[in-house]
């Protein structure tokens, strides 16, 4: 077994472990990166499937998240606006696909006038909110014991409204049932992206898409630390002391002074830790899960939707797909559509075999998009639920109550162990955006202790 010394090992080649390594190196540090797959870049996975580029991890750049806007232009990457030219598809609780343009969709007066009520509510709430510390609210502890289904079924008795309120949150972000987690969950998600009509509004928190795939920015902040990367390396246990850590793979021993764990929260269970966690973060992290999104990737031979003047943008609480956009890429003559299918809908899809599974998306998608949409020249299902390393999709989030309760804990550092992914972050939240600001944090505390203890050495 080959032993390595470095200042800092860092456990997950994600954007936040690699923005991390990248920050301690430049302050003088040493660091070896330990990453499970046999690839960098964690959620963000741009891969050729049967000829078609596709983003099969995270891929969108909203025009608020500097972080991530700072580090590709620092990286010579360059960005394209998502196509949106030309109408939107609702499908409402009758089964109609109905046009529409602008962000309002086409409900009744009564629903249009609900939600954009309780829309006004909470951008109010969402603006007492501060994204980092949501759990310092005055009423954080009522906000965290009400789901967000509840919460809004107080506010109306619409079920339409109440289905096109949530969905933004629920299906769409946290990708669980509204009835499985808090109202407080919510607002923080909102608050993440700036406010909940940034949230809702498709045009800016999906804004932007990197030129040959967001997973460049791992892969060239991979590029830096070179040799200091490596893969196939699953840390099986983690010693760790006054003096350091030394983290255990099966083929190499790490002795560090400091470790980042840079992956999602699910996996800390995967390492085993001696002496073990506090009680405090064994019994946070119970608390924890991911949600559950199938990303539905379908490639044609031309944008057959923009011929008839759509923009590729759907949406629909009824529908098994309950979102989708044009997702072509940058100067491809094909087209793409993107769907996702979520929480219980995927649990139930998955039921199925793959070819009824591929023909109820499919059938779902031509609701919006007509009979065309049925025939794809490449169709791919993005299935985060079975990938051993993520466990699900988009991230990881808090169940009923535990958002007030254990969330002031989530960034704390054990002894000499850090913690670093995008679901600890308040704003840029389950992104990319919040990942890097993660790994910014956990470098900058690393450098500040490993400066604090050189003072008392000397």
């Amino acid at each position: 077994m080959a032993e390595i010394s470095r200042d800092v090992v860092v456990i997950g080649a994600g954007a936040a472990g690699l923005t991390a390594a990248n920050d301690l190196r430049k302050a003088g540090l040493s660091v070896a990166v330990l990453e499970a797959r046999d690839r960098v870049g964690g959620r963000l996975w741009t891969d050729v499937i049967d000829t078609a580029m596709l983003e099969i991890g995270g891929q969108w750049v909203s025009p608020d998240q500097d972080a991530l806007i700072d580090t590709i232009a620092e990286l010579g990457l360059e960005t394209f606006s998502r196509y949106r030219d030309g109408d939107s598809v609702y499908v409402g609780p009758d089964g109609a696909a109905r046009r529409f343009t602008g962000e309002m969709f086409p409900v009744a007066p009564e629903t249009e006038r609900v939600i954009a009520e309780i829309t006004e509510r909470l951008d109010a709430m969402v603006a007492e909110i501060d994204p980092d510390r949501p759990w310092e609210h005055p009423n954080a502890q009522e906000w965290d014991e009400i789901t967000w289904d509840a919460w809004l079924r107080a506010q109306t008795d619409d079920d339409e409204a109440v289905r096109n309120l949530a969905f933004a949150t629920g299906s769409a972000m946290l990708t669980k049932p509204t009835h499985a987690f808090s109202l407080l969950q919510s607002l923080l998600m909102a608050a993440s992206a700036g406010s909940y009509s940034n949230l809702v509004d498709a045009d800016f928190i999906l804004d932007k898409r990197v030129v040959g795939g967001l997973q460049q920015v791992p892969l060239l902040l991979a590029e830096r630390l070179s040799d200091d990367v490596l893969l196939n390396q699953p840390v099986r246990g983690l010693e760790w002391g006054a003096s350091g850590v030394v983290a255990t793979t099966d083929e190499h021993t790490v002795r560090a002074r400091f470790a980042i764990l840079a992956h999602a929260p699910i996996l800390y269970n995967r390492i085993s830790f001696v002496p073990p966690l506090p009680r405090r973060q064994h019994q946070m992290h119970q608390h924890i899960s991911m949600g559950f999104v199938i990303k539905v990737h379908a490639v044609y031979d031309r944008p057959f939707w923009r011929e008839d003047g759509l923009s590729g943008t759907a949406f629909s609480p009824y529908e098994l797909t309950h979102e989708a956009y044009d997702n072509t890429n940058h100067d491809d003559e094909r087209g793409t559509l993107v769907g996702f299918v979520s929480d219980r809908n995927a649990d139930d899809v998955f039921e199925l075999s793959a070819e009824e599974r591929k023909e109820r998306i499919l059938e779902s998608l031509s609701h919006y998009y007509g009979p065309e949409a049925k025939n794809p020249v490449v169709y791919y299902e993005s299935d985060w639920g079975s990938e051993e390393w993520t466990r699900g999709a988009y991230a990881a989030s808090f169940d009923l109550g535990g958002l007030h309760r254990y969330g002031a804990d989530l960034r704390t550092a054990v002894g000499p162990i850090h913690f670093a992914c995008s679901d600890l972050a308040g704003a840029g939240y389950q992104h990319v955006d919040g990942a890097i600001r993660m790994g910014r944090l956990a470098a900058s505390n690393i450098v500040d202790a490993s400066r604090a203890a050189a003072v008392e050495v000397g």
